[in-house]
């Protein structure tokens, strides 16, 4: 059965306005949609069209205003007897029991398991617990994943009432929509973000208790997965605590873990006001802030509290994290702590998302690994520190590791300064932070208007030192607040394959265009190099130009692999033979 539910439809929202958001993320379905108010049903041609429409949309997706929640219609007879729980545990095996899931380590386990999908196939619940399994296994942890729960036709059960009376039995749901597969299930907690606090060192240990006891029953009450970052920064006042949870957890996590201060305050007679200090990855503060301080005037408003923000020039390359300090009653810092990470996980997911579907398209490059977003990391700070060092997996290393690549960007002569630092400290950083070689080539004029940055390394290195630059021209204000940042880059390729770029009659480099956004351009009547190479010119925002280098490379090695092949099938002159004499020029 592959007719979809869809939730939460706002009353603005039109049949083809639900056909766009399909169209958009590419989701098919069959027949036109029926919308009601304030929900809405689709038929999808296959149960993979209507898994994409529920894991895509549920819960992510927002139209006119308001967040859809998708997922199966099914009437309330023919979901009382099997679950389908996912999002699992890859490498466990599971069966389910009317007291939630359990671990089966023999092999009389009731549930069949494909990849990280596991459909309880032979267990049948009693009618009595099937509304309170469904609430309590959804969203419920499982090894730092988050199940998802959802009901499976039984396609053997009449309909309630024939068709009509089925549609009935649909809005008179058994359970409530909260255990819908867009409501209660999140992503596994490993892709999603921490929360990061810092806390005063004289309180770590009440935070630890006897033998860890405190901290353990914090993990357990809520449900999350603690580090207290101990040997960070020796000697420093405030030592960093990242909490790994659902956005609940967390706040309950926090929330205790600030009740234990205040009564560690009063044992210890220390008479300083405590405040919340919540780390944040600057990418996202600017979205927290909003326009004209906007959002920030909200929470505090809206919370009782003061809320004041580290300055930028606390950040460097290692320390992408700026603090946002809380004041005002544990109460009040609660209730700001979670509209301040509502709004940091709404950046974060949207991050995400662009990085996700770019990262699909981007051949051999592990986003995840470069270090420039948190993703799962333990906490975002020490995501910086996990970038292997220049000769490492992912540096300038040899043997085995990509190769090398050179790539010419062109930044606003104006920003040369901003990205060289007082005495060339920030391009040092850079360079060693990215694992590439960069340097700024001289001005070609007194009136040249861009300035080309020399950018040598494998993709990793190029991705994480062109993303920063990106990033800096943005901080530095080079663009308009509104203005995306778009600059061009040059990369050289051998002669020979710039048709293979280019394409029959430009079909290539127009596909290139289509797919990734930038504008692509391999310039008519060049002449080649000394090393027989021409130009190609990319110009774009980020993601653009970084799609667009990698397509390049790509048909670059498929060109260099056809080479190889030739050569090895080439016929060897025999054993003792002497080579062909060369004719003189």
């Amino acid at each position: 059965m592959n007719k979809l539910y869809i939730g939460n439809v706002s009353a603005e929202a039109s049949e083809e306005d639900l056909e766009s958001v399909f169209k958009q993320w590419k989701i098919p379905h069959s027949g036109s949609f029926l919308v009601k108010t304030g929900y809405a049903f689709v038929d999808c041609p296959d149960e993979k069209a209507a898994m994409m429409a529920i894991d895509v949309l549920s819960g992510k997706v927002e139209l006119h205003g308001k967040v859809l929640e998708v997922e199966h219609s099914v009437p309330k007879r023919q979901r009382s007897c099997k679950l389908q729980i996912r999002n699992i545990p890859p490498h466990m095996q599971w069966e389910v029991s009317a007291n939630g899931l359990t671990p089966s380590r023999v092999g009389h386990n009731q549930a069949a398991q494909l990849g990280s999908h596991l459909v309880a196939s032979g267990v049948t619940l009693p009618l009595d617990i099937n509304g309170a399994s469904m609430e309590k296994l959804n969203g419920s942890m499982m090894e730092n994943f988050a199940l998802k729960v959802s009901y499976i036709p039984d396609e053997t059960a009449t309909p309630e009432g024939g068709p009509a009376g089925g549609r009935r039995g649909f809005n008179a749901r058994g359970p409530p929509r909260s255990g819908s597969p867009g409501l209660g299930a999140r992503p596994k907690v490993q892709s999603d973000i921490p929360l990061r606090v810092l806390v005063p060192t004289q309180f770590v240990g009440a935070i630890i208790g006897k033998e860890g006891a405190t901290i353990r029953n914090i993990t357990k009450q809520t449900h999350s997965k603690i580090d207290i970052h101990r040997k960070e920064n020796a000697g420093a006042a405030e030592k960093p605590i990242t909490i790994h949870s659902t956005p609940e957890g967390c706040s309950n996590a926090c929330r205790t873990i600030m009740d234990i201060m205040q009564k560690e305050a009063v044992d210890t007679k220390f008479t300083e006001e405590i405040p919340l200090k919540i780390l944040a990855h600057n990418n996202f503060v600017g979205r927290l802030i909003g326009k004209e301080g906007r959002n920030l005037k909200k929470i505090e408003q809206d919370t009782g509290t003061k809320i004041t923000i580290s300055p930028l020039q606390d950040l460097t390359l290692y320390n992408p994290e700026r603090t946002i300090t809380i004041k005002g009653s544990i109460d009040a810092c609660s209730r700001a702590e979670e509209e301040v990470m509502k709004k940091i996980r709404e950046s974060y997911e949207s991050d995400m998302a662009a990085m996700s579907l770019q990262s699909n398209l981007i051949p051999g490059l592990n986003l995840n690994a470069l270090g420039l977003f948190p993703s799962g990391a333990p906490g975002m700070g020490s995501s910086m520190a996990n970038v292997p060092p220049p000769g490492a997996h992912g540096g300038c290393s040899y043997g085995g590791q990509p190769e090398s690549e050179t790539v010419h960007l062109f930044i606003p002569a104006l920003a040369v300064g901003a990205i060289i630092g007082k005495q060339g400290q920030h391009i040092k950083q850079l360079s060693h932070f990215a694992g590439a070689s960069i340097k700024i080539a001289p001005a070609e004029g007194m009136d040249a208007k861009h300035r080309m940055v020399i950018i040598v390394g494998p993709p990793e290195a190029q991705f994480k030192a062109q993303c920063r630059i990106f990033g800096k021209l943005k901080e530095e204000n080079f663009f308009g607040p509104k203005e995306e940042v778009k600059l061009e880059a040059h990369i050289k390729v051998p002669s020979f394959a710039a048709g293979r770029v280019i394409g029959k009659g430009g079909k290539t480099v127009n596909e290139l265009q289509n797919l990734t956004c930038a504008e692509v351009v391999v310039p008519r009547d060049q002449t080649p190099d000394e090393n027989d190479q021409v130009i190609v010119k990319i110009s774009g925002h980020f993601f653009a130009c970084q799609l667009a280098q990698r397509k390049i490379q790509e048909i670059l090695a498929q060109v260099r692999r056809q080479q190889q092949q030739q050569q090895q099938q080439q016929p060897k002159p025999p054993s003792g033979a002497q080579p062909p004499m060369q004719r003189r020029k």
